[in-house]
């Protein structure tokens, strides 16, 4: 048998492809050979194998003993090749690599994403980028389920050891309101205008994160009372909706107010009130990830300038 340790995988596609046509003009065809140099490379594999594979006659061409007994395991070979590039086009495709990208609110931000975007794809040309919409009802934008590998969010972030992040924007909280609220009418606002007033609240799911835009730590600190939810909000249309219908007012990150301020609700600065953090966060389990890396790198490059 050390005859046949040079047969080709090229030799048995062709084997097997005469084998299923029984025609060497069609199996050429197929193959996008010419016929010449297709019977030379059977005759090659006969001679390897030391025996006839296809009978010739005017009836055409008819598998022989050998041939037919060949024929199962060329097809195996064959099949056991493909199965084996598939693999290693899988692992070449794992590599080169998806990264999810999750956000609850679209950082408009000055042009923020496209930024980020070029320069990470600069460093990382066969990475894919994935942008996910996720629900407000999640504050990690999906990296606490792992639908997300980075994603987009407001701090505070639950379960906070298990994150990582890099501030991207830090914002005033405004206060929106309608233009029909008797408290439309100031210019600014101390915060402890605000507390008697009914606010829109984020799902409960939502946390810390619920709890930062109620602004506790401020109430807590003017000795205010829980409070009071006028209605629970889960999307900006709905917020606007809220808003307009004058079941409540809510804060706002600068960045964030035209995506609600359209006719008839406002915003207003509102003294007391610290600064709401943008940051773009991933798990720490993930920071040896090459992609993950690469798009925290891109991120902080853009937003330090440069």
């Amino acid at each position: 048998m050390a005859m046949t340790t040079d047969v080709h995988l090229r030799e048995l596609r062709y084997f097997v492809t005469v084998a299923e046509e029984l025609h060497f003009t069609r199996a050429a065809e197929l193959l996008y050979v010419s016929q010449p140099a297709l019977s030379k490379q059977i005759r090659a594999l006969e001679r390897q194998v030391n025996a006839e594979l296809f009978r010739r006659d005017h009836q055409g061409v008819a598998l022989t003993e050998a041939g037919t007994a060949l024929l199962p395991h060329a097809r195996r070979v064959l099949a056991d090749w493909a199965e084996g590039a598939a693999a290693v086009e899988a692992v070449r495709e794992a590599r080169r690599g998806t990264l999810v990208v999750g956000m609850s609110t679209s950082p408009g931000r000055g042009g923020l994403l496209p930024a980020i975007r070029s320069r990470f794809t600069a460093a990382h040309p066969e990475a894919v980028l994935r942008l996910r919409q996720m629900s407000w009802e999640d504050s990690t934008a999906g990296l606490a389920d792992g639908t997300a590998d980075v994603a987009y969010v407001w701090l505070p972030l639950p379960d906070a050891g298990r994150h990582a992040w890099t501030v991207v924007a830090e914002e005033p909280r405004l206060v929106a309101l309608p233009d029909t609220h008797p408290l439309a009418s100031r210019a600014e606002l101390d915060f402890a205008d605000l507390v008697a007033e009914p606010f829109l609240a984020l799902p409960p799911e939502a946390d810390v994160l619920r709890d930062f835009w109620l602004a506790l730590d401020e109430r807590r600190a003017l000795g205010a009372g829980p409070p009071r939810v006028g209605a629970e909000i889960s999307g900006t249309e709905e917020t606007y909706e809220a808003l307009v219908a004058g079941l409540g007012i809510c804060l706002v990150a600068t960045g964030n107010a035209p995506l609600i301020t359209l006719g008839g609700v406002g915003t207003r600065p509102v003294r007391g009130l610290s600064p709401s953090r943008y940051a773009l966060a991933w798990r720490r389990e993930d920071e040896g990830r090459a992609l993950v890396r690469g798009y925290v790198e891109a991120c902080r490059r853009v937003t330090a300038g440069g």
